[in-house]
């Protein structure tokens, strides 16, 4: 698995634009075999929620996703992805999985979505093949994220993790396996850069983590153990405004924090 912060220029969006031509040259401009689906977690105000599609003429929603150009890099399009569904980019992106088995595939809807647009199909179209899906996912903060469709879908929507409904393919699946990654991750890289403010409580920090994890956490084990893993500062700086005795504000190391990105953390949650 690979770790990386990743920015994305956007040169390549104009292959996204035209599904008509995309059934019809992808052969020619995508690897063939492989796509990218993206599991996007959005954070803000202690809520944890993920970006789906509606896909056109189908009722069902689906996670963003599409395929990588020849010449591309598999991790400068998972961010290209990212870009265009969310407008987002340096943002946390995380490969997690391979998804290859032979039932992933669904041909019939894949053949009728060629006949709707009018497109003769030979059994070898590049569209009819089996596809492996690379899964990664990311972390943003979604009151930042500007939500769009793509070429194939006609909505683009945050929705909260336990209303999830039954996904196209094996979307569900992925989805599931990229929260237990990001909950698996907790236990030995730290998060919050890009989630919370620049100064922010422990409370607010350790309502990120419970909010990912799914659980309460002791107050007096965390604080014991975030603060074991030197990637904080405390601030001479108190929270304003709160009804008991205003609490510390903190700021992420973020030299300590890079570092502890790439070597890791010791203990879990």
């Amino acid at each position: 698995m690979r770790l990386v912060f990743v920015s994305q220029n956007g040169s390549s969006n104009e292959v996204e634009q035209d599904l008509e031509d995309i059934l019809q040259r992808g052969g020619e401009l995508y690897h063939p075999g492989f796509s990218i689906d993206c599991a996007i977690f959005g954070f803000h105000a202690n809520q944890l929620k993920v970006l789906l599609l509606k896909v056109k003429n189908t009722g069902r929603w689906a996670l963003p996703g599409g395929f990588m150009l020849k010449n591309e890099d598999v991790e400068t399009a998972a961010a290209r992805l990212l870009k265009a569904r969310t407008g987002l980019e340096h943002v946390f992106l995380r490969q997690f999985y391979l998804f290859g088995d032979l039932a992933r595939n669904d041909e019939a809807f894949n053949r009728q979505r060629l006949r709707k647009e009018n497109i003769q199909a030979s059994a070898e179209h590049w569209f009819l093949q089996r596809f492996l899906t690379l899964g990664y996912y990311a972390l943003v903060d979604f009151a930042q994220a500007v939500p769009r469709p793509d070429y194939i879908s006609e909505d683009c929507a945050w929705w909260d993790l336990h209303e999830v409904p039954a996904l196209m393919l094996d979307h569900n699946r992925i989805l599931d396996k990229a929260l237990e990654t990001l909950r698996l991750q907790l236990t030995y890289q730290p998060i919050g850069y890009n989630l919370l403010p620049e100064k922010f409580t422990m409370t607010e920090l350790q309502c990120l983590y419970e909010t990912i994890l799914g659980r309460k956490l002791d107050r007096r084990n965390f604080l014991r153990r975030i603060q074991s893993y030197g990637i904080l500062r405390r601030l001479d700086e108190r929270r304003d405004g709160v009804a008991h005795k205003p609490p510390y504000l903190y700021r992420f190391d973020l030299p300590a924090y890079e570092q502890a990105l790439r070597q890791g953390l010791n203990g879990a949650w």
